[in-house]
């Protein structure tokens, strides 16, 4: 469940009354997603998304989203900006949280993507790198390489809670990894840095809209690709790779934009450390969300086995 801050429908006419977008027929919670609280809102004229920010998203942060999401939409890209008020307003404030009045987009998340809807989420995500050649506004990766010793050190001994020896296998591929991880050589720029299926929606194999940029940061651009394999190309427990839906993905990627060379012979290490950053973040959430909580703790483990797939030596210890 994902609707953290609960809303009235007063207080939802009365937001909605600062847009020009109709009055209020219905809003309904919606439950994908952990970081925020979304409704699905339907006015008299239209459809939209409601966003309120909660704490995992720092509010300083929500403008450099928004610009990124501004400036895709303005290259023709299927992205969801956000609506402005009557006086040209984007973020605003409900029930003490920042909030968007978000445009709809249609299309469903997929579970087991195919061959060529992969291959066409492959091309969204080059088309988008493009897009943001020019695109001025820098924000550093909040998950980036530089916050995983820190965030293994807090998880500490406790990971071998999740699973034996996991606190030895992590903190040998963390060394490994870092140890020959790129720098200035690969070319870096604005990236989504979380498109899991859930984050694009589809109809059929066409790509309708990707969404939730909530991570999106300045890194290493082939790294959002990476990420995106770790991703796609793998059954929920993380032990199954569909080659087919990892192959397609990297060439609907290149049939928008090439690989070098150098990102070829990177990739591997980039996404072990895609499997490296999630498996910390769960194992986080995993030690520290009480059994109880609305939101439902993702297994650790499912980016373990991942590893072992990009980089074998470096898992040697869990099964």
């Amino acid at each position: 469940m994902a609707v953290y801050t609960q809303v009235s429908a007063e207080a939802l006419a009365a937001f909605l009354a600062r847009y020009d977008v109709g009055e209020l027929v219905s809003a309904k919670g919606i439950a994908e997603g952990v970081e925020n609280s979304n409704y699905l809102v339907e006015t008299t004229r239209d459809r939209f998304i409601l966003t309120l920010y909660e704490k995992r998203v720092d509010a300083g942060d929500l403008p450099y989203f928004m610009g990124l999401l501004d400036h895709l939409a303005d290259k023709g890209l299927a992205v969801p900006p956000a609506i402005k008020d009557r006086d040209g307003v984007e973020i605003q404030e409900l029930n003490g949280r920042p909030a968007c009045l978000i445009k709809f987009l249609s299309g469903v998340s997929v579970s087991h993507p195919t061959p060529n809807q992969a291959r066409a989420a492959g091309e969204a995500m080059g088309q988008m790198h493009r897009a943001v050649a020019d695109f001025a506004l820098d924000r550093p990766n909040s998950m980036g390489a530089d916050t995983w010793r820190p965030l293994f050190d807090r998880c500490g001994a406790s990971l071998d809670q999740i699973a034996s020896g996991l606190h030895a296998d992590l903190g040998f591929a963390l060394d490994a990894t870092l140890a020959n991880w790129p720098g200035d050589e690969l070319d870096h720029c604005a990236i989504h840095a979380d498109l899991f299926p859930d984050n694009v929606l589809m109809l059929g194999d066409k790509v309708t809209g990707l969404i939730d940029f909530y991570f999106a940061c300045t890194d290493i651009r082939i790294y959002d690709l990476a990420v995106m394999h770790s991703a796609w190309a793998f059954d929920a427990s993380g032990a199954h790779y569909d080659a087919a839906v990892g192959e397609a993905l990297i060439a609907g990627y290149e049939a928008s934009f090439p690989l070098t060379q150098a990102e070829r012979a990177t990739f591997a290490t980039l996404a072990a450390g895609a499997c490296i950053r999630f498996t910390l973040s769960r194992a986080w959430d995993w030690l520290n969300t009480p059994a109880d909580a609305l939101v439902m703790r993702k297994d650790p483990l499912a980016y373990v086995r991942r590893l072992r797939h990009y980089a074998p030596d470096l898992v040697k210890h869990v099964a």
